[in-house]
């Protein structure tokens, strides 16, 4: 049958009139999902990352209560608010009231450094030389503050606006914990779910597979590098509190970044240790003792926790993980050191995974191979 020009042309533009519309409507359909999940989208992915980290956990005390799905996760969302909620309410209200001084000291052209006490110049070696730097420090200061004092008070604001965000974060952490629990509870509908959105975007060969390595790669990090950074940090950051060493709250946000960078929490234990028999203060010497012990034993705890909660090695390599954390934290605030770290690790595994695949592939089937 023969069709004349103008209605092949007509039927070409009413076709690709109505396919233009159509993606017109599905470009429009998913802009506007996007900006309505986008203020959430921290929370879920958080969220996502705490359920797969505590899933087996979670199946553990599942069968302690008998197969009881909601119970489970109700009783170990309370368990962890109780255990994290109190050292994070104590250390960010601690971070929050010190940053706010550092804030109204410089404002107040009150900002200085205490003198050091006599005492560090009879150390051996090194008692000298501090006890110098740290008098000069101290009647210095006013002269360097009053040369650069807007790029102080800028630097104080940001403190400022630094406090407000770990706030923030906190509440998020806890938000994330609730939600964790009501995907634990529906983890086995959820994985399905998961599972056929890969495969269909997939294969039904390499979907499972990516699936679980992606699960294998959150579980590791989260819990081998950055959860043990945080376990340390709280350990570290509440025994700061209680032995009254200043800036407690800044300290263990340190430890925790310094744990994620794989680097000793030592590096902050140790100086306190030093503070702490150096203050003259009325602490008894029992006190001093015992927490000396404890800032150590602390700093020295991850190589004890590595072990027991990376179970497999940690694929991604450590500047990968740096560069999440760095990365996560610039543009997220604090909740970003677990969100960046967490997402940039399983992307360099897929993405090796991938590469690996291919040659995997080349190697399996020699050129001129039949078959």
């Amino acid at each position: 049958m023969n069709i004349d020009q103008a209605t092949l042309r007509k039927l070409v533009t009413t076709d690709l009139m109505e396919t233009l519309i159509q993606l017109g409507l599905i470009a429009f359909l998913v802009i506007m999902c996007v900006r309505v999940f986008l203020p959430f989208s921290g929370l879920v992915i958080l969220a996502m990352i705490l359920a797969i980290a505590l899933y087996p956990l979670y199946m553990r005390m599942l069968r302690w209560f008998g197969g009881r799905r909601g119970l489970t996760a109700t009783v170990l969302v309370l368990a962890l608010l109780l255990l994290l909620g109190i050292p994070l309410v104590l250390l960010g209200g601690a971070v929050a009231i010190q940053l706010g001084d550092l804030h109204t000291a410089v404002e107040n052209h009150t900002l200085a450094v205490p003198a050091p006490n006599p005492k560090i110049a009879e150390w051996p070696l090194v008692g000298q030389p501090l006890y110098a730097a740290w008098s000069e420090a101290a009647s210095n200061l006013p002269a360097f503050l009053k040369g650069n004092l807007d790029l102080i008070r800028e630097y104080s604001r940001k403190a400022l606006a630094l406090a407000g965000g770990g706030a923030a974060a906190a509440l998020l952490f806890f938000a994330a914990i609730a939600v964790a629990g009501v995907m634990m509870a529906y983890a086995k509908k959820g994985g399905r779910a998961i599972e056929r959105i890969v495969v269909r975007l997939t294969d039904p060969e390499r979907g499972p597979r990516l699936v679980q390595l992606s699960v294998a790669t959150v579980r590791s990090v989260a819990t081998g590098v950055v959860g043990v950074a945080f376990i340390q940090a709280m350990l570290l950051g509440m025994a700061f509190l209680l032995a009254g060493i200043p800036a407690a709250g800044v300290l263990a946000l340190l430890v925790m970044f310094l744990g994620i960078l794989q680097l000793p929490a030592l590096i902050i234990a140790l100086p306190a240790v030093i503070y702490l028999w150096v203050a003259d203060d009325e602490m008894s010497t029992l006190l001093k003792v015992v927490f000396t012990v404890v800032f150590v034993l602390a700093g020295a705890v991850d190589n004890v926790l590595k072990p027991l909660l990376l179970g497999r090695g940690v694929d991604a390599p450590m500047l990968v993980i740096l560069i999440g954390a760095i990365g996560g934290m610039a543009s997220a605030g604090i909740t970003g050191l677990f969100i960046g770290a967490v997402l940039l690790a399983v992307g360099y595994t897929l993405f090796v995974d991938w590469v690996d695949e291919d040659e995997q592939a080349a190697t399996a089937t020699p050129p001129g191979d039949p078959s």
